[in-house]
């Protein structure tokens, strides 16, 4: 709700002073889903994903069947044994979690794969945008995708369509 008062709120601002500059939109998901590169590194990352998602699911399995081992002969045991099954589980279970945190953590494999292959795109998509802007004569250029709550936009201010166009230009 903060950013959408603190959103609103430049946005009337821009408008307010739309005599001294001259104000735009895009839509950079509109803009991303018209590259093909974007949407082929999309299905990259999510195939990477489900194979990894797979991987921390078969290691949290053989937690799960070991914990179950456990349950049910665990009234059989010595107190000795009860101790090593036990720290076998947190142990099974420390692997997996770090599993997670090297496949999907904040500076995972993912991550890294995400940045490799969609970080390029975006900056190239963020020149396109500049250059548009400033061949127009444009101030400040809004992107709807990041703002919620946009009750109307005026079509002619959109720029997604000429972005788009720059971008393809510079393949």
């Amino acid at each position: 709700m903060k950013k959408f008062i603190i959103a609103l709120g430049v946005l009337l601002a821009s408008f307010s002073l739309a005599d001294a500059q001259k104000v735009a939109y895009v839509n950079t998901e509109t803009i991303l889903a018209s590259i093909p590169a974007y949407e082929a590194a999309q299905v990259a990352l999510e195939t990477l994903a489900d194979k990894y998602k797979a991987a921390v699911e078969t290691e949290l399995g053989k937690v799960e069947a070991l914990y179950q081992n456990y349950q049910n002969t665990r009234h059989s045991m010595t107190a000795q044994q009860r101790q090593s099954a036990e720290n076998e589980i947190i142990a099974k279970e420390r692997v997996a979690q770090e599993k997670q945190k090297i496949y999907f953590g904040e500076d995972g494999i993912m991550a890294k794969k995400a940045e490799e292959l969609i970080d390029p795109i975006r900056k190239d998509v963020e020149k396109a945008i500049e250059y548009v802007a400033r061949s127009e004569g444009y101030d400040l250029v809004i992107d709807v995708a990041a703002l919620q709550g946009v009750v109307y936009k005026n079509e002619s201010l959109d720029l997604s369509r000429k972005v788009v166009d720059r971008y393809f230009e510079n393949r």
